[in-house]
């Protein structure tokens, strides 16, 4: 019977469980590059590092929400969630949108 609350709460912890273990990875992957020295600039280490801890603390929020079914984190991770959604469409269409002279322009700078 996946039409309760109990169902979709179930589903929405694991999802945030995934998304804990995704966090942690992008935070480990990120440090084990630098030490390495596979990657040898610190500001994509370091963006990589806060995506995972940025990643890292809203899983953190819909977990807690879902688990006690608070109502306003519950509505402030929805909130976050979309605003993350259009942040990375305007992205992908960005990236669509310039041609290989500009991406080269681009890292050259």
């Amino acid at each position: 019977m996946c039409g309760s609350f109990t169902c979709s709460k179930n589903s929405l912890i694991a999802l945030n469980l995934l998304y804990v273990l995704v966090a942690i990875l992008l935070i480990g992957v990120a440090g084990a590059a630098k030490y390495t020295a596979i990657v040898s600039s610190l500001a994509i280490v370091s963006g990589i590092i806060a995506c995972g801890v940025f990643l890292l603390m809203i899983s953190l929020v819909g977990l807690v929400a879902a688990s006690r079914h608070h109502q306003v984190m519950l509505f402030f991770y929805m909130i976050v969630l979309f605003v993350i959604f259009v942040i990375q469409f305007g992205v992908a269409c960005a990236c669509l949108a310039i041609n290989e002279a500009q991406q080269e322009a681009a890292l050259d700078q």
